[in-house]
């Protein structure tokens, strides 16, 4: 037996776009405004994204604050706007058949749940790994090892889906394959060290996967 892990924000729902804008209304308090080219390099890449806004243009609060303030924002725009990406349900259909399926996010449980629940993705998983389940964000291997024992499986046993650099190493550092699966906001980051790299969950099939847990056993 084996596993898929996926993460939420960019590869389940179309999300990443909600927390810019997010982050957009809440800088615009200061005067500020961030390209998605920025957002995607120091939010999503660096994941230190309210630490370099704070630090760049000398914001009047800490980067905690910035993203308190950012966060009733984003829950607010998500419950009004949040759409899965492209091909999801299909994509579970299929690997539910094969494998055992989790998702492994840096969200809290609070907007976790409302996803699920609102697209009905419940019997497509054995778990759901939110931020307060584990101690080390990503790209702290924490998340997926934590999802992979939630799945009774080793690391090694467990794709990740991943659309950013930072997954990307949180998968690596788990021990776990990954396929990539970048958006436009990621699309620039480095993806080399993935098994595969396709352009939506559309393409994301059972052998696809087989084939990614073949080769990062074979290279290991």
């Amino acid at each position: 037996m084996a596993g898929v892990i996926f993460d939420l924000d960019g590869v389940l729902i179309d999300s990443e776009e909600l927390q810019y804008r997010a982050y957009q209304q809440v800088l615009a308090e200061f005067g500020v405004s961030v390209t998605r080219e920025v957002y995607g390099r120091e939010w999503i890449a660096a994941g230190r994204g309210a630490e370099y806004a704070v630090a760049t243009y000398a914001l009047p609060v800490s980067p905690a604050e910035l993203r308190a303030r950012k966060q009733p924002v984003y829950h607010h725009i998500l419950r009004e706007e949040v759409e899965l990406m492209p091909g999801v349900r299909p994509a579970l259909e299929r690997l539910a058949k094969s494998y055992r399926l989790a998702v492994a996010t840096n969200s809290n449980r609070a907007d976790v749940g409302y996803v699920v629940q609102r697209f009905q993705l419940h019997p497509f998983f054995h778990a759901v790994i939110t931020r307060e389940d584990y101690p080390g964000a990503k790209p702290e291997p924490d998340a997926f090892v934590t999802a992979a024992e939630a799945l009774g499986l080793p690391p090694s046993q467990c794709v990740v889906i991943e659309d950013s650099h930072r997954g990307l190493l949180a998968a690596k550092r788990a021990g776990a394959p990954c396929i990539a699966v970048p958006n436009e906001f990621t699309a620039s980051h480095d993806f080399t060290t993935a098994q595969a790299r396709i352009g939506s969950l559309q393409e994301l099939t059972v052998e696809l996967v087989a084939e990614a847990l073949r080769t990062a056993k074979a290279s290991s």
